[in-house]
C-alpha cells in the first residue's frame, strides 16, 4: 500500500502537468507511454507462446502514436514557430488512419521475409502487428485534445483543448473507483472469473454508475448539458473494463502478474492504460459523431 501511495505521489503530478499544458503535454505524455508500454508487450508475447520482431512493436507503435500526437503537439501556442507547424499538423492529420496502419503492417511483413519457416514468420508479423495496433491506441488520447472547439462560457473553467480528455480520465478512473468499491462491498457474483477471478458482476455495475457520475460532473462543469452522461459513461465504462480485461487476458497467457515493474505497487505501464486504451477511442468516435 505504501508503495502505490508513493508511486501515486509522482503519478498524479506529471498527469497534471500534462494535461495542464494540453495538446503538447498530453501528445508527449503518450509518446513516452507509448514506448514504455509497447516494450512491456514485446516481453509479454514471446512468453504467451507469440514469437515477434524484435523492436517491431516498438517501432510500429511509435509510428502510430507519433503520426496521432503530431497535430495536437504543432498546434499547441507553446510552439516555437505556431504557422509552419500548424501547416504540417494540418498535413499529418489529413493522413487516414486506415493507410497509416496499412504502411505500419507492410513494413512489418517486410521484417518477417528472411525467415526460412513461412509458419513462424506469419506467427511474428501477425503477433508484431497486433501489439503495435494495440499499444497505437493510445494515440487516441491525443487525438481528443484536437476535436470539438467549445464555446467561450467553457474557457471560464478548462480551456477547449483539454475537454475531452479529462472526460476520459474522468469516466475511466471513475469507473476503476467505483467498481473495486463496490465490488469489495457486495461483490458475490463473479464476472469472467478465469480471466479476472476478483472481478464481480456488482463491481461491474458500480464502475458503470461511477462512471456516468464522472462524465456527467466534468460536462455540467464545462457548460454543456449533463444528460449526455446517461449514454456516454456507460459507454466509457464498458470499454474500460474491456479494456482491463483484454490486457489481464494478454498477461494470463504469458503467464504474468503483472505487465511489468516500473511502477511501484501498480506493475507496469500498461496495467495503468489497459482501460484507457480502449476507452479513448471510443470517445473519439463519440465526439466525432455526436459533435463534429
Amino acid at each position: 500500500m505504501r508503495e502505490r501511495t508513493l508511486s501515486a505521489v509522482v503519478i498524479v503530478p506529471v498527469v497534471v502537468v500534462a494535461v495542464a499544458a494540453g495538446g503538447i503535454g498530453v501528445g508527449i505524455l503518450v509518446l513516452v507511454l507509448a514506448a514504455l508500454g509497447a516494450r512491456e508487450v514485446e516481453r509479454l508475447l514471446p512468453a504467451a507462446g507469440r514469437p515477434i520482431v524484435v523492436g517491431g512493436v516498438v517501432g510500429g507503435s511509435l509510428v502510430l502514436v507519433a503520426a496521432a500526437t503530431a497535430p495536437a503537439i504543432l498546434s499547441s501556442a507553446l510552439v516555437a514557430w505556431p504557422e509552419p507547424a500548424r501547416e504540417v499538423a494540418a498535413r499529418v492529420g489529413a493522413v487516414d488512419g486506415v493507410a497509416l496502419v496499412g504502411v505500419v503492417a507492410a513494413g512489418l511483413a517486410l521484417l518477417t521475409f528472411a525467415r526460412r519457416d513461412p509458419a513462424a514468420g506469419f506467427a511474428a508479423w501477425s503477433a508484431t502487428l497486433f501489439g503495435a495496433v494495440y499499444v497505437g491506441l493510445l494515440g487516441a488520447v491525443a487525438i481528443l485534445t484536437t476535436q470539438a472547439t467549445d464555446p467561450p462560457s467553457f474557457e471560464r473553467v478548462f480551456w477547449p483543448e483539454r475537454r475531452w480528455v479529462l472526460v476520459l480520465l474522468a469516466g475511466v478512473w471513475s469507473f476503476d473507483t467505483g467498481a473495486y468499491l463496490v465490488g469489495r462491498a457486495i461483490g458475490r457474483r463473479p464476472f469472467l472469473r478465469w480471466i479476472s477471478p476478483q472481478k464481480t458482476l456488482e463491481g461491474v455495475a458500480g464502475g458503470v454508475v461511477a462512471a456516468t457520475a464522472g462524465v456527467a460532473l466534468v460536462l455540467a462543469l464545462s457548460s454543456q448539458p449533463w444528460p449526455e452522461a446517461l449514454l456516454l459513461g456507460p459507454l466509457l465504462g464498458i470499454a474500460a473494463q474491456a479494456g482491463d480485461l483484454a490486457e489481464s487476458l494478454l498477461k494470463r497467457a504469458a503467464g504474468a502478474k503483472d505487465a511489468g515493474s516500473l511502477i511501484p505497487g501498480h506493475g507496469g505501464v500498461l496495467d495503468r492504460v489497459d482501460s484507457i486504451l480502449f476507452a479513448a477511442p471510443v470517445l473519439a468516435v463519440w465526439v466525432g459523431l455526436v459533435h463534429g
